[in-house]
């Protein structure tokens, strides 16, 4: 059974302070590149916004999952669980790289809540973890298709 990290992350997590939302008043940034006073056109807009924008907490969580995310191995390995249920020694083979940089990778992978394992023996079988997986990965390759 796979080790549960979630508490691991959580306790990883930054400590921080709610963001406030922002002003309902009409303001003069500065910033504007066409006029010093925003008029507030978008107050509305922004305080809609605010009441739905991800936490803090979130963001990071969802920056962690992206961190996983960011080595082509680490996807490489992914796209091969696509497939089906594989022990270390297949995932190295189907991806060329050394067993020790598959295991390493697969570590970073059921940290982030990935891959899962199974124990079979003395042999561990490591699968995709549910169907986001497959829709992130499916999403990512159509994005870079267009």
């Amino acid at each position: 059974m796979p080790e549960n990290t979630s508490a691991n992350t959580i306790a990883n997590a930054p400590a921080t302070a709610s963001t406030p939302a922002p002003s309902a008043l009409p303001h003069s940034c500065g910033e504007c590149p066409h006029h010093v006073e925003c008029g507030g056109k978008n107050i509305e807009l922004v305080n809609r916004l605010a009441e739905k924008m991800i936490t803090e907490e979130e963001a990071y969580f969802v920056s962690e999952l992206f961190k996983a995310l960011s080595d082509m191995t680490r996807v490489r390995i992914l796209f091969a669980l696509i497939g089906g249920e594989m022990c270390v020694c297949d995932i190295q083979e189907l991806c060329g790289v050394s067993q020790s940089a598959v295991s390493h990778q697969l570590r970073t992978l059921k940290q982030a809540g990935l891959v899962k394992y199974r124990r079979e023996g003395k042999s561990l079988y490591y699968s995709i973890a549910d169907g986001h997986v497959k829709t992130m990965l499916a999403t990512g390759l159509e994005h870079i298709s267009e």
